[in-house]
């Protein structure tokens, strides 16, 4: 299909596309870019049309693809900026401060509760907190692969039973 045709095709079939922008969109202007941003696209992929497909499907598509992809950008990038003279970003996503003196004590809670493990959970489960493999623990430990995976599942379960309120 020459360029020619695809653009008188496209500029036939253009127009119900203006009312879907404005129902996606609920603003005037953002229809407008919406529409427009919409035709941009199809014209620049114009190799990807192939020649008998609906091409007011197509047409919609992209444009249902744009806004899409165009609402999940925004609702990523919720910051604002501060007005005050270091011009820095706040991201309003973030309210919750950390307290370091809660979780310091926290962890030693959970330090103090897998060392009063017993040796044969205790071993394994702080091999496999360091990074280690399931193989490289039974290796090291000259222990058959299923008891360290067991071991490890154990010591586990019986932590998180104790460390429930967390």
């Amino acid at each position: 299909m020459s360029t020619a045709e695809f653009n008188e095709l496209l500029l036939s079939n253009a127009d119900p596309l203006r009312p879907f922008a404005v129902s996606l969109t609920r603003d005037q202007e953002m229809a407008k870019d919406l529409f427009q941003e919409t035709l941009y696209k199809a014209l620049a992929n114009q190799d990807k049309y192939s020649r008998g497909t609906n091409i007011r499907a197509w047409l919609f598509t992209i444009m249902r693809n744009i806004f899409i992809n165009d609402y999940r950008r925004r609702s990523k990038q919720r910051t604002i900026f501060d007005s005050s003279s270091n011009e820095s970003l706040i991201n309003s996503g973030k309210i919750i401060v950390s307290n370091g003196g809660e979780d310091s004590l926290h962890m030693k809670e959970i330090h103090r509760a897998i060392y009063l493990r017993p040796q044969i959970f205790k071993i394994p489960l702080l091999l496999y907190f360091e990074g280690y493999r399931y193989y490289e623990i039974s290796e090291s430990l000259n222990e058959p692969l299923g008891t360290i995976k067991s071991r490890i599942y154990f010591a586990r379960k019986l932590l998180k039973e104790q460390l429930s309120r967390y």
